[in-house]
């Protein structure tokens, strides 16, 4: 290896080590290592130059067709969440489960299912919010999910050759080997299958025994329930309501984080004790007290609407709506009078939709409120309301609350049936990955299933410029032959035993996959393996599945996999979580396939 890969090796080290003792955000240090690559000054065949990679090289990550599929597919959830599409994914899939661990199967099971025939980063993208709404509603941590979401994942895309790209990468260069006359034959869709089941059973095993123990507890939504401010709000109940005849406690009513229903009136009678086996009808009006989060929760559920009929009387349309937090001056007109009496809709354009003051309970119908000094109102209304009374005398405070638009659920069978389509054009071959998720997110967007601003706004551009600049350093790890020389190295020391050479090609490409892309791994180690097999003249299938699992059980850093880049802000992850459960992980899946691999796929 020459200078630049030692300088390649240090930077990557020097990332690591930042990234593992301090908490400076993933994207600024991976993109100060890739400006880092820019300016290095190397030598060269006429002396000195400056960059290891061209500007070309280095941004070329960010044209990479993954990272545009994850960034489109931002798009695609916005839809289903504006839509209350991710609602009814979360409690079809997730529901009300007992326990954390019971809250793992339930999600763990069916996203290694579908990952098994999906590419596995849309799954992931399409299950971060579900999760994050379920872990809302049943007080447990993110952290505690987020990581068995994405390690679901990536076990479940072991077991077919269409459950990753890193699959498809590694039969592609097998077939060239076929042409060039060095294999036998070609993978079929199931080889794989049947290593891939035994590490998804023991991979989810270890999971459930250990994820509770070794996950950290962080992040958690319980943290900001400790806001003084309780809002008085009123819903009712529909006709048509799915919510209708069904008790409190399978509505999902009771036991809300934050929030708690008060009283229920039925035709004038006021049920004050409401009870979990209490059965809603039709015209029910619901009455809540709680904080600003869950209230803001409680407006985007499927099957209650605001008791007030003034938002279906507002100019605009509820899409293009946001929620606002107001506080009403000493000097306001309407403080001393109730909100009927003040007309409110009338004189701002907005609609108070709860109110808030010194964490007192109001009692009483909405409209009769008699607001005061210092109350805190909760108004829907346009995404001007906060321009147009900013510096207001009539309100002390006027602030916008984020992802506060009301849900469109009317337009939620279309979002799924949009999902659903995406799935099947990308899983039937009519349409790749990138163009089904283009084509999706452009229909949520012409269909109003959500809008250009919040499609913009919801884009994550933290995530994507990590994935981007990771696979920079793992083109700068290749070019500066670093992957080589350490590869030629590892399987020097192993000798000639075949399992040994198994067990160096598995453990090469993981640690490859920490480091750099998992693509960029398995083609790093692929024509080293195949030179290996050769020399022990051995059939090379066996290192193929071990380098293919390998390629794709990155477990102990977010780096390897773009799955774990993807949960790393959303679980409130540090670098170290992932090595504290990933390492082990790698270990049991290593374990089962270089164990097992030989068995089914003879080196003779």
């Amino acid at each position: 290896m020459g200078i630049e890969a030692f300088i390649v090796l240090g930077l990557i080290v020097g990332v690591l080590g930042v990234l593992i003792t301090t908490r400076i955000p993933a994207d600024a240090v991976l993109v100060a290592a890739l400006t880092a690559l820019l300016v290095v000054p190397v030598p060269g065949d006429s002396g000195w130059r400056l960059g290891i990679l061209s500007p070309n090289q280095a941004i070329g990550g960010f044209a990479n067709t993954g990272l545009a599929t994850v960034a489109v597919l931002f798009v695609v959830v916005t839809g289903l969440r504006e839509t209350g599409g991710i609602d009814w994914i979360s409690a079809r899939v997730l529901g009300r489960p007992a326990s954390l661990r019971s809250g793992m199967v339930r999600m763990m099971a069916p996203v290694a299912g579908m990952s098994a025939f999906l590419n596995n980063t849309p799954v992931v993208a399409l299950m971060i919010p579900a999760v994050a709404d379920w872990c809302k509603r049943t007080r447990q941590s993110p952290s505690k999910l987020m990581i068995p979401l994405s390690y679901a994942a990536i076990l479940g895309g072991t077991c077919s050759l269409i459950g990753t790209s890193t699959n498809l990468v590694v039969a592609g260069m097998l077939t060239d080997a076929i042409q060039g006359g060095l294999v036998a034959r070609p993978l079929r869709m199931f080889d794989i299958t049947w290593i891939g089941v035994p590490c998804v059973v023991v991979g989810l095993g270890f999971l459930l025994l250990m994820g509770p123990k070794l996950l950290p507890s962080r992040g958690s939504p319980a943290s900001v329930l400790a806001d003084p401010r309780e809002y008085t709000l009123e819903m009712i109940v529909p006709e048509g309501s799915p919510l209708a005849g069904k008790t409190v406690e399978v509505a999902g009513l009771r036991n809300l984080p934050g929030c708690f229903l008060v009283e229920v009136e039925r035709e004038g009678a006021v049920m004050a004790a409401v009870g979990p086996k209490t059965e809603l009808a039709s015209g029910d009006r619901l009455v809540f007290a709680g904080i600003v989060e869950a209230i803001k929760d409680l407006q985007a559920q499927r099957g209650l609407i605001p008791a007030t009929d003034q938002v279906f009387k507002l100019d605009s349309p509820r899409y293009r709506r946001r929620l606002f937090e107001a506080v009403v001056s000493r000097t306001s007109p309407v403080a001393g009078r109730t909100i009927r009496e003040a007309r409110f809709r009338n004189a701002y354009d907005a609609v108070v939709i709860a109110v808030a003051r010194e964490g007192e309970r109001i009692k009483g119908k909405l409209g009769d409120i008699e607001l005061h000094p210092g109350d805190t109102l909760l108004l829907e209304a346009d995404p001007g309301f906060v321009d147009r009374h900013r510096n207001s005398r009539d309100f002390l405070l006027v602030s916008a609350l984020e992802d506060s638009t009301p849900r469109r659920h009317t337009k939620a069978p279309l979002a799924i049936a949009l999902l659903a389509g995406m799935v099947a054009a990308a899983a039937f071959g009519i349409l790749d990955m990138l163009t089904a998720a283009l084509v999706a997110g452009g229909l949520m967007v012409v269909t109003r299933c959500c809008s250009l601003t919040e499609a913009r706004r919801n884009v994550d551009w933290s995530v994507l410029i990590v994935i981007g600049a990771a696979i920079g350093l793992g083109r700068a790890l290749d070019n500066s032959g670093a992957a080589t020389g350490i590869a030629g190295s590892l399987l020097g020391v192993v000798g000639q035993h075949p399992w040994l050479v198994l067990l160096a090609v598995y453990a090469l490409t993981s640690l490859a996959t920490e480091v750099i892309t998992n693509n960029a791994a398995v083609a790093l180690v692929f024509p080293v393996a195949l030179r290996a097999a050769e020399g022990l003249d051995v059939s090379f299938m066996p290192f193929v599945i071990a380098i293919m699992i390998g390629g794709s059980a990155s477990f102990a850093t977010p780096l390897g996999y773009q799955t774990n880049l993807m949960v790393y802000g959303p679980g409130g992850y540090r670098f170290a979580d992932f090595l504290r459960i990933g390492l082990p992980m790698n270990l049991v899946i290593g374990l089962v396939t270089v164990l097992l691999t030989p068995l089914v796929f003879p080196f003779a």
